[in-house]
């Protein structure tokens, strides 16, 4: 019966609610971390229901890696026709959201959390790091397809490495160049002709 209530329309779901719940998420991860965390205190921060959060969410798993995603852009890929100057897109797009306060304590706790938490892992992989790999194999193939980069680079893996480095330049920022520099040296060594 719960299946059939769920599948009926009903009236359309509030945008404004959307956002505070994301808001309470987030700053109550910045507070408590994720593990004390509870469905009951965002509702409350957020001024709805838990059962409004249940009806949107499956587990609080979801919830966490939606009101992460809720922070970021769009999947673009981009197309300039020329790999650096894509790539130096990617590294502007992936830097706006983790270069500031708030952003580096949600990559804090997406590694913390992801470590001890299989299921947010899997959740967050899904909707967040598989659709971002995703556009990079695009942008790898265009490239290839110019002849800018060799046929046989391996796009995943250079997603996996230029993940590492940035993730690694967040906590140990270079100190003879710009972060982004720093990212952008990084691949041209994963990425030779």
């Amino acid at each position: 019966m719960n299946a059939k209530i769920k599948n009926q329309p009903g009236r359309p779901r509030s945008v404004e609610a959307d956002r505070a719940i994301h808001r309470a998420t987030l700053e109550l991860l910045a507070e408590v971390g994720y593990e004390r965390m509870s469905i009951e205190a965002i509702a409350s921060r957020a001024g709805v229901g838990k059962t409004t959060i249940y009806r949107r969410y499956n587990s609080k798993e979801e919830l966490v890696a939606d009101a992460i995603e809720s922070r970021r852009e769009d999947v673009e890929i981009p197309d300039t026709k020329n790999f650096w100057s894509d790539i130096d897109l990617i590294i502007a797009s992936a830097t706006q959201m983790t270069l500031d306060p708030l952003g580096r304590q949600i990559v804090a706790l997406i590694i913390s959390t992801a470590s001890n938490n299989p299921q947010f892992a899997q959740v967050y992989w899904a909707r967040y790091l598989q659709p971002r790999r995703q556009a990079f194999a695009a942008v790898i193939a265009q490239a290839k397809s110019r002849q800018e980069i060799a046929a046989d680079i391996d796009a995943d893996l250079v997603f996996d490495l230029i993940s590492g480095i940035m993730l690694y330049g967040l906590v140990f920022p270079p100190t003879n160049e710009s972060y982004q520099a720093y990212v952008r040296r990084a691949v041209g060594l994963v990425v030779k002709m």
